[in-house]
């Protein structure tokens, strides 16, 4: 047995996740002292307004607080409405699909209440597939409504906190850097402790019910990770296109054609855009990792389930994934206070070290606390499942499997850094190829893009090999989870990008001096670059996911080998392989034609409106906002289609071997595209700002804004946007849900799918 009792264990989880939650309240209490609406004009606050006032030389600041609160009141009404909207139609989903979970796996056994003899643990009787059902639609619910949650709270704190960013910019760099990191944690934070809570507590109630059939239990908490998944796609999807039509739109007609800066108030597209950041990078990116980390956390407690920990009923080390997360979310909480409290940024050149440095932290000290975990909560020896035998595994085996998951991600991160960042030779030669125009532009884009998938594949790779050799499937899915046992820290820094993105537009429209937009512009290449770091560590995370998932359907399924030779599965292989790109396309397209349309109405506008380019009169923001609405809803439904029906399709007319194929295939290329896509967008993005910044000799040989190099910067930043924002980011979501779908359904394949082969 462990170290640590079970009713150590008990308190411990719900402490941690507890502990989380208030830290996030307390961040986020700190960002609301920075007021910003007309009415709090006291004293004390007319007395900062002056000693801001110095530095911003001598604009009247009342009228611009008051600027930003109307902007910011925009913003958030904009992003909320959407959310609603996009959540109506998930609520009928969500309906439909969890009655197909209902009916498929109720069907099994022809809807019997009888028990029935056990998979795994031989000569004992488990509940009745019927249960199995019921529990697994709940359990799908519950994901699906945690998943939500984590995206619209995140989605609320940083439309709460980007004009309070903008305005702490008025007195230095550091103060700015400061309140956006803390709206970051708020939501890094909340969503690490709401997903662990509420698994925890889901556990602990369907053990109500099914006492010491573990098996059945774990079996139907595998819907969490589903629910999760499924939300998260058309989060993304959805809100991908949402601001990428908008960005797209404003850039085409703003910059190239009327030659206004970014984010300029006369531009009628700019409060769609900035909508678009917090519903497609904040909110669909909250529900992103939070499926990862559900999906990651129930295919390692199924593995563990059916191992000597499930058989042996040891709930510390069967509860030792979310032991991991619980100490995650300490060692964030020491980690984030290094970046708001310990060290102060001076300027501006120490924002991107102070965003790295928090990852390295934060991976050093949980490395420390996975050494804690795995020893206290672990027995020393123990045997594991491993597709039909039983693998012999110490407790420090599983210390370097959940490490080298944690290490490879620093180091898909960092690469991921390295390749986006214009600080390094890489984004440099693609500013430099805008010399020649926007084909050079291109072409070297999409060069770094496919040379940067190069080192995150080799990490993956070694990730899998050693934690496979040591602990079998059940090292793969917590080398998953300790890639992202430093979600909090993770989604912190990642959050910050679009709350600056925001700041930076807000300071714009409500005309702010020049240098006030110079640190905005500044917090704002750091945000860019971090936001390409969370998607590197959500694309990597989710390889290892998939693959954990893989084993645990494979294992259910009941397959003995996937063996590649055999027709079926090469059939499956090749398709699966395919599906990466025929959903890539889809979401490619609806970002066109949605951006079309909006091209047309901003077109339409600065050509009907009497003073809109002289800046006398108000465009009709509205308009745009219905535009990206409108198609982000219709559009989301296809690619979603495609991934939620191809597993069905697959088990049942195919069977499970064919399926297993498509699940390689998928996995496989995938990534590749993931990766791929996401820092070519990213690259091309930070070329176009390293030339508008014109920091050194080199991008002021490029520049200025409106040369010919900074519009050819500016297409391939346009190309760029919906590979690094819509189809790059909601591959991961395609091959992890496909994944934890296929483990859903598992019994029901494994008992009526393959109806094509049995008719021929």
């Amino acid at each position: 047995m462990s170290a640590m009792g079970e009713g150590l264990t008990q308190i411990l989880i719900p402490v941690a996740a507890l502990v989380g939650i208030g830290f996030a309240l307390f961040q986020w209490f700190l960002v609301s002292r920075v007021k910003v609406s007309s009415n709090d004009s006291s004293n004390e606050y007319k007395e900062k307004l002056i000693e801001a006032d110095e530095e911003e030389e001598g604009i009247d600041n009342l009228e611009v607080s008051i600027k930003c609160a109307e902007i910011q009141h925009a913003i958030s009404v904009g992003a909320t409405s959407f959310l609603f909207t996009e959540y109506k139609y998930l609520g009928i989903f969500m309906g439909v699909f969890g009655a197909i979970i209902f009916l498929f796996l109720g069907s099994v056994r022809g809807f019997s209440t009888k028990s029935e003899p056990c998979t795994y643990n031989q000569g004992n009787t488990c509940k009745p597939a019927l249960a199995n059902a019921l529990f697994s639609t709940i359990a799908f619910l519950l994901g699906a409504l945690t998943s939500v949650l984590s995206g619209f709270l995140g989605m609320k704190i940083a439309t709460y906190a980007n004009a309070r960013t903008t305005l702490e910019a008025r007195k230095g760099v550091g103060k700015a850097f400061i309140t956006a990191f803390r709206s970051g944690a708020v939501m890094g934070f909340l969503l690490a402790a709401n997903g662990l809570f509420v698994l925890y507590v889901s556990i602990n109630l369907f053990k109500l019910y099914y006492g010491d059939d573990w098996e059945g239990l774990y079996e139907s908490i595998t819907g969490y990770g589903l629910g999760g998944s499924s939300m998260a796609l058309f989060g993304r999807v959805g809100g991908g296109i949402y601001t990428k039509a908008a960005d797209v739109g404003a850039d085409l007609v703003g910059k190239v054609e009327r030659n206004i800066p970014e984010d300029d108030p006369r531009n009628p597209a700019v409060i769609a855009d900035n909508v678009g950041d917090n519903v497609g990078d904040i909110a669909g990116m909250g529900s992103d990792l939070f499926g990862s980390y559900a999906e990651s956390s129930c295919a390692a407690l199924f593995v563990a389930s059916i191992s000597s920990f499930g058989i042996g009923h040891d709930f510390t080390a069967m509860s030792y994934p979310l032991i991991i997360s619980s100490m995650g979310i300490v060692v964030c909480l020491i980690t984030t206070l290094f970046a708001t409290d310990l060290f102060e940024i001076k300027n501006v050149s120490e924002i991107e070290p102070s965003l790295k440095r928090q990852l390295l932290i934060s991976t050093v000290l949980m490395t420390a606390g996975i050494a804690v975990v795995s020893f206290f909560a672990l027995p020393s020896e123990f045997t594991l499942y491993n597709f039909g035998t039983e693998k012999e595994v110490k407790n420090w085996h599983l210390f370097f499997c959940v490490a080298i998951g944690l290490w490879a991600g620093l180091v898909i991160g960092y690469t991921t850094e390295y390749y986006t960042s214009n600080a390094y030779s890489p984004v440099q030669d693609v500013a430099d190829s805008c010399r020649t125009g926007a084909a050079t532009n291109v072409i070297f884009g999409l060069a770094l893009g496919y040379k940067s998938v190069i080192i995150p594949i080799f990490a993956i790779a070694i990730a899998i090999y050693v934690s496979f050799s040591l602990a079998a499937m059940y090292g793969i899915a917590v080398a998953a989870l300790g890639m992202l046992s430093t979600i909090a820290t993770g989604l912190a820094i990642d959050a910050y990008g679009p709350i600056s993105d925001n700041a930076g537009g807000i300071a714009e429209m409500a005309g702010m001096s020049h240098k006030i937009r110079e640190r905005t512009d500044a917090l704002d290449a750091a945000g860019n670059t971090t936001a390409a770091i969370g998607k590197g560590f959500a694309i990597g995370s989710a390889a290892l996911v998939s693959l954990a998932l893989f084993g645990a359907y494979v294992s259910r399924a009941g397959i003995e080998s996937v063996d590649v030779l055999t027709p079926k599965v090469f059939i499956g292989l090749i398709v699966g392989a395919m599906l990466p790109y025929w959903f890539s396309a889809m979401t490619m397209k609806s970002v066109g034609s949605a951006a079309l349309k909006m091209v047309e109405e901003v077109r339409r506008q600065f050509n009907t409106i009497p003073g809109l380019m002289e800046g006398r009169t108000k465009p009709d923001y509205a308009n745009c906002v219905k535009i990206s609405t409108d198609a982000s809803l219709k559009e989301m439904i296809p690619p979603g289609a495609l991934v939620m029906l191809t597993p069905l399709i697959a088990g049942t007319f195919f069977g499970v071997e064919t399926l297993a194929g498509v699940l390689a295939g998928s996995l496989v290329s995938g990534v590749q595209v993931a990766i791929s896509a996401s820092n070519t967008g990213g690259a091309w993005d930070n070329a176009k700002k390293y030339i508008e910044a014109g920091a050194s000799e080199h991008a002021k040989s490029l520049g200025p804004k409106g040369s010919d190099c900074h519009k050819a910067a500016v297409i391939g930043d346009t190309i760029g946007d919906p590979l690094k924002d819509t189809s790059g980011p909601s591959l991961n979501i395609l091959i992890k849900l496909m994944a934890v779908e296929s483990l859903v359904f598992a019994p029901f394949f494994a008992a009526h799918g393959g109806l094509l082969f049995k008719l021929l």
